[in-house]
């Protein structure tokens, strides 16, 4: 069974039992929850896109390991090609959810798995790449949702992790035995887990030898013993509890991003379901691995979709209000569309120059340096389209009344006529639009866009480290035939002795 069908999907996720609050209360069914069941619905659309003939080809690849289709948010990229359309995919699902699809954490977390536990075999004799793979084709073959943690509290940023008062502010190995690793800390920010049929767990940063035992990834079910979710909760979870009608709210069936606070108190991990504990020199390979990836999809992919969003309804409003010839209203709308354009380029630029990493490992992973550029782009675009949509949009996107009122008969009258606008429109469709912008321009989404995948100083420093010079000095240095210094003469003099 390679493909799952969306119903299977949701059948299977009611067999876990996962411990969960929000709001101060325990969540007894995910699917009841109004907020909860918005990323069963998001993760359950990819189950009907790999089915849906139209669509299977941007949602499904052909997997070498099990010799059979399977749903491409279980797939490892193994070409070029491979990485453009995984960016396609990113692209497609964003525009189509309007939020995230929380398949995409997992799937980039994938590949930094492959590609580290295979280097880390080769080097130190572990046997951590059959497991990943025994793991993946399970995965594969059950066509499981798949969501990744990293982020975690951590104490303080000058600190080592040995120095906390707290030593469990990063995921910690507490013991080892026979049979598997207890493990005890927090990942935060996590999307969509609760509603996920496993959850892979990577380091978030370096390690020293010293803190071997912060060194760890590894694969378990969500409803594990020891593991607790506790969900964000926004005035946005608050509106959608209370609104009678989804269709009350900017995206009725997908709501806004979910996250949650994972706890891990004692969880236990068997060694079929560890990839990476105590090989600290590899920690940072895991991170940096799945920030490349992560990056590429979260910035030049998965937020050009959103600005699909927020430009189609910023055109819909423009022709609303009958605004189709004022030219500072066409040139915020052509500035948008150049501020997408360039995330995506920048996106799929990170993909056509992506490359196997490392050599023979089977892993492609998208251009490093183009793949940060991506993330970076998109964090100060994502807010100017925003701003953007705002002014187009007016302030009929935060001053809006009710759609109940179109159901009112004391005010249904006044809705139809002082909402259309005196056009062709129904009130109700420019109401829903203006709730939408209101979604986008007034939500989450601004603050969530600028620190998923991480904040901006941190694609700042990752450019620093990869950028390389030589090839931009050396064209000056041709275009003005400058003669060599003396530091690039005293090896061409001692190789002549």
């Amino acid at each position: 069974m390679a493909l799952m069908t969306p119903e299977q999907f949701e059948d299977s996720l009611k067999l876990l039992k996962p411990r969960i609050f929000m709001d101060g209360k325990r969540v007894e069914s995910i699917f009841d929850n109004p907020n909860t069941r918005t990323v069963v619905e998001a993760n359950k659309a990819s189950y009907r896109w790999a089915l849906d003939p139209e669509t299977s080809h941007i949602m499904t690849a052909f997997s070498p390991l099990i010799n059979e289709t399977v749903n491409r948010y279980t797939y490892v990229s193994q070409s070029v090609d491979d990485l453009i359309k995984k960016a396609e995919a990113g692209t497609f699902t964003s525009e189509n959810l309007g939020t995230c699809i929380y398949r995409c954490v997992g799937y980039d977390c994938f590949h930094s798995l492959w590609s580290t536990t295979w280097e880390m075999d080769r080097e130190l004799g572990t046997s951590c790449h059959p497991r990943f793979l025994e793991y993946l084709k399970m995965v594969q073959t059950k066509d499981l949702s798949v969501a990744g943690a990293l982020t975690e509290p951590r104490g303080p940023r000058s600190d080592r992790a040995l120095e906390w008062n707290d030593p469990f502010l990063s995921v910690k190995v507490v013991e080892k035995n026979d049979k598997g690793i207890i493990v005890k800390g927090a990942k935060i920010n996590i999307s969509g887990a609760f509603a996920s049929h496993e959850l892979v767990v990577l380091p978030q940063s370096n390690h020293s030898a010293n803190e071997a035992d912060y060194a760890v990834a590894f694969a378990t079910p969500p409803d594990a013993e020891g593991i607790t979710f506790v969900c964000q909760y926004t005035p946005y979870s608050a509106e959608r509890e209370l609104a009678g009608d989804i269709e009350e709210l900017g995206n009725p069936l997908y709501g806004q991003r979910e996250t949650s606070l994972i706890i891990f108190d004692n969880v236990f991990v068997p060694w079929e379901r560890v990839f990476h504990c105590g090989e600290y020199q590899y920690s940072g390979k895991f991170v940096t691995r799945f920030a490349r990836t992560h990056r590429m999809t979260c910035g030049g992919t998965c937020k050009v979709g959103f600005m699909n969003q927020i430009i189609g309804s910023s055109k819909l409003i423009q022709e609303y209000k009958g605004l189709q010839e004022v030219p500072h209203i066409n040139e915020e709308l052509a500035e948008m569309v150049a501020l997408r354009e360039t995330c995506r380029s920048c996106g799929l630029a990170a993909a056509y120059k992506g490359s196997e990493e490392p050599v023979g490992s089977g892993v492609f992973l998208p251009d490093e340096l183009m793949g940060n550029v991506s993330k970076l782009n998109v964090c100060n675009a994502f807010w100017r389209v925003m701003a953007l949509a705002g002014d187009i949009g007016g302030g009929l996107i935060v001053t809006l009344p009710s759609l109940k009122e179109l159901n009112n008969p004391e005010t249904k009258a006044y809705m139809e006529q002082f909402y259309s606008f005196g056009g062709d429109e129904p009130a109700e469709n420019v109401m829903k639009v203006h709730k939408h912008l209101q979604n986008w321009t007034a939500g989450l989404h601004g603050v969530g866009t600028w620190h998923g995948a991480g904040p901006v100083q941190a694609q700042k420093i990752m450019l620093q480290r990869v950028i390389n010079y030589d090839h931009e000095k050396d064209l000056v240095k041709k275009t003005l035939n400058l003669k060599p210094s003396t530091s690039e003469a005293e090896p061409a003099r001692k190789s002549k002795k």
